[in-house]
């Protein structure tokens, strides 16, 4: 099997995997529940479920305890784009090739689906932690938090939008995308590891890797905001240019950030390969997310 068909594969079973755990659309409150549903299943990469599931599965992680946290982690994500397309942040009408979430239901349930995403995130979690109340469930739940709280992606969120139309240095821009986009990939890639068993030492060499993944993930995302088209990204380009960004092509030129991807991922790789144990898809994938086109 070819990777491209067994990174099919694996998504369409991650996309199976998600639906068992979203909630059913019925009740007073069914609006809100169409509205989680539809920014979920409006489609994706499952970039971060798949990640986890990897490390997961590279420490030897054979057990489903892990799946809870795969579906948690993509409601949190998915909540972070749903914000982030609202009017009072970027105004994004595309996501994904589709309307916005906002763009559907109007503004209000934009609020009031991300915030539900982000709460139904935690209650999921939370059924791995009663299945099995140990030290490692727990742990991954305190991961889940802080990754995605005021110390990872929602603090990255903040200096972002303080920041628009102001010229930024490199160090502040490293350090809104090492919380606003690496937080996450971090978050999946150490409760991966920490739900399989590994060792400290092997947990916080995972977080190194994962936090090269997502600033070069990042970084290609701006290339590909001024070098792809709507068609083929999914969603509008020249966004950043519009919101007035700093972005590492603004900043370093295209030449430059393209430069610094293959030097970043470069680097996650070379972590990633000094560990003890390997797994070949995942390295695989993390070569693909960085060269991505859309």
């Amino acid at each position: 099997m070819s990777f491209k068909e067994e990174l099919l594969k694996k998504t369409e079973e991650i996309e199976e995997l998600l639906k068992g755990y979203l909630p059913r659309e019925e009740g007073f409150q069914k609006t809100v529940l169409e509205a989680m549903n539809y920014s979920i299943l409006a489609g994706g990469k499952r970039l971060r479920p798949m990640l986890m599931q990897e490390t997961y599965r590279m420490f030897g992680g054979k057990e489903k305890i892990v799946e809870p946290f795969m579906a948690a982690i993509e409601m949190i994500h998915t909540y972070s784009l749903v914000h982030d397309d609202l009017p009072a942040m970027d105004n994004d009408e595309y996501r994904r090739g589709k309307k916005t979430t906002h763009a559907v239901y109007g503004e209000a349930f934009g609020i009031l689906a991300g915030d539900a995403l982000l709460n139904f995130a935690f209650e999921t979690a939370a059924e791995a932690v009663e299945r099995e109340p140990d030290a490692r469930t727990a742990r991954a739940l305190g991961i889940l938090a802080r990754k995605a709280g005021i110390y990872g992606m929602i603090g990255g969120q903040v200096v972002d939008v303080e920041s628009e139309g102001q010229p930024l240095s490199r160090e502040k821009l490293d350090f809104i995308y090492r919380l606003k986009t690496s937080a996450l990939i971090e978050s999946s890639m150490t409760i991966g590891a920490v739900l399989a068993g590994a060792g400290e030492e092997a947990v916080r060499a995972v977080e190194r890797v994962a936090g090269d993944v997502g600033l070069a993930f990042q970084i290609q995302d701006d290339i590909l905001d001024v070098t792809s088209t709507l068609e083929v990204l999914g969603k509008p380009i020249h966004s950043d240019d519009k919101n007035q960004k700093t972005t590492y092509v603004t900043l370093e030129g295209l030449e430059k950030a393209r430069k610094d991807v293959a030097e970043i991922s470069a680097r996650a790789l070379e972590t990633l390969s000094a560990l003890e144990c390997r797994n070949v898809f995942l390295e695989e994938l993390i070569r693909m997310l960085i060269t991505r086109e859309k």
